[in-house]
């Protein structure tokens, strides 16, 4: 696996990005490509004038067409280099995180490109986005599961979840399926104390949202003796630490049957049944219905999907975001709290805040914040990698005007 022997020229004033530490270099970009290489070989990167730039592998079929995987000259992508960087990704997590289930590699972040591995308990689940990383995805996991074992941390298996559409992009086929001996692929895991069944096979993206840990615990502990409302609950993650930090009543909300009936299990699972109830429901009409009946929370919480996935769409999503925050807003005890969030890259902190602050405009309510969170230190916020940077999460305390 050796250093590819084709060369990348940039244009010149091209690779901002590259330059300023990324790693991904646009198609673009690219001035010309000397030598032969496969699609996902290793190549070198160089600048206008020959000034080496760094190593990684090439994907034409993509508009990111090179990810970097070392800027040190001479560097081998071997198997010595591969057991460096995900033998750095596993100590970080050890340092930073409850371990019991995190996400170990976060690509970009943990300089391995294109692939994310999350450790649910004793399963790890894997998704590879790029063609240059599949190639060395088994030796990656073999390398992990040597670390784990080290540790006495024994895997029941290994599943992959590499069924994201952009791989698409990446000319690759979308698959999934047991890359271990198979095992039941629902899995339970305890987080902040809560218990979850998991279901790495049929969940969102590889099952469980981990990037919300310790968030989740933040809004938890004002929600002793309040009546919470959980929109976009999924599998009922922030209304079930509600309900453990002792919820009066819990109501979580999802469009999705499925995950309704998952997070119904969940409730079950850690003996709440009786506080924290889940309805399937389209958050836009249940919102404006409960304002028409009266009813009050002293704490909503927003967990939205990415109204955006592309800088085409922000219009929209700010539309999006505005009415939802302006509905739950309606909905809030004077003194009570806001918890809401944007999972989207593209709504910037900026643009977020300032829709927030519009929506309290509307409703002639004054917000006063109690945190900025972002997302768990599992999914590390590399500065000069902007896309590891998309969780914003603000809490609010919501008064009237008097």
């Amino acid at each position: 696996m050796g250093s590819g022997k084709a060369i990348v020229k940039i244009k010149k004033g091209e690779g901002r990005s590259l330059k300023n530490g990324g790693l991904w270099i646009y198609d673009n970009e690219i001035d010309q490509i000397t030598g032969s290489y496969e699609e996902g070989d290793l190549v070198f990167v160089h600048d206008f004038d020959d000034f080496y730039l760094g190593c990684g592998f090439i994907n034409t079929n993509s508009k990111i067409t090179v990810r970097i995987m070392s800027r040190r000259k001479g560097q081998e992508i071997d198997h010595e280099f591969l057991t460096m960087r995900v033998k750095a990704a596993w100590d970080y997590r050890k340092a930073t995180v409850d371990i019991s289930s995190c996400r170990i590699i976060f690509g970009e972040a943990d300089f391995l490109p294109g692939l994310v591995i999350d450790k649910f308990s004793d399963v790890l689940v894997v998704q590879s986005l790029a063609l240059g990383i599949d190639r060395m995805k088994e030796e990656i996991i073999e390398i992990l599961k040597g670390l784990l074992a080290k540790e006495h941390i024994n895997l029941r298996g290994v599943y992959e979840r590499s069924d994201a559409k952009v791989r698409q992009n990446e000319g690759m086929e979308r698959v999934k399926g047991f890359l271990s001996e198979s095992f039941d692929t629902k899995v339970e895991i305890v987080e902040n104390g809560v218990k979850y069944f998991v279901d790495v096979a049929e969940g969102q993206k590889t099952g469980f949202f981990l990037d919300q840990k310790y968030n989740r615990a933040a809004v938890a502990k004002l929600c002793r003796d309040a009546r919470v409302l959980d929109c976009f609950t999924h599998t009922g993650s922030f209304a079930l630490n509600a309900g453990l930090c002792g919820a009066r009543e819990v109501i979580g909300v999802d469009a999705s049957e499925l995950a309704v009936t998952q997070a119904t299990d969940n409730a079950v699972l850690n003996d709440l049944s009786d506080t924290v109830k889940f309805i399937a429901a389209d958050v836009f009409d249940l919102l404006p219905e409960y304002e028409r009946k009266g009813e009050l929370f002293d704490v909503v919480i927003l967990d939205p999907p990415a109204f955006t996935k592309s800088k085409n769409s922000v219009k929209n999503a700010i539309k999006g975001y505005r009415e939802i925050n302006l509905r739950a807003m309606k909905l809030i005890k004077d003194g009570g709290y806001l918890a809401t969030c944007s999972c989207s890259h593209f709504m910037t902190p900026e643009l977020f805040t300032e829709t927030i602050g519009q929506a309290a405009k509307n409703v002639k309510k004054r917000i006063r914040q109690v945190e900025y969170r972002t997302q768990a230190p599992d999914h590390p916020i590399l500065w000069s990698a902007e896309e590891s940077y998309y969780l914003k999460f603000f809490i609010f305390q919501v008064v009237e005007e008097k």
